[in-house]
């Protein structure tokens, strides 16, 4: 049986839905780091994401959301 890894599965859904939406405003997503004990996973906005004064809004509702409701692993997304 070959069981995904949460950095994996991160990874995945982070690469199906969200980078296509913020590389179409010219941002992406760098996942930093992905804790498997914890569920805590920490991501980087860049490009225009990375100044943009909608990015806390852009990790809360677009990054924190898809995440936890794709992969219940997931506990919280924090920025760095």
């Amino acid at each position: 049986m070959d069981e995904k890894s949460l950095k994996d599965k991160v990874e995945a859904t982070v690469d199906e839905f969200i980078r296509p939406g913020l590389q179409m405003d010219g941002g992406d997503i760098e996942i930093v780091e992905v804790d498997e004990a914890t569920g805590v996973v920490k991501v980087r906005l860049q490009g225009a994401c990375s100044g943009c004064p909608m990015s806390a809004i852009t990790l809360a509702h677009g990054v924190q959301r898809t995440l936890m409701a794709k992969i219940p692993e997931v506990k919280q997304i924090v920025p760095v």
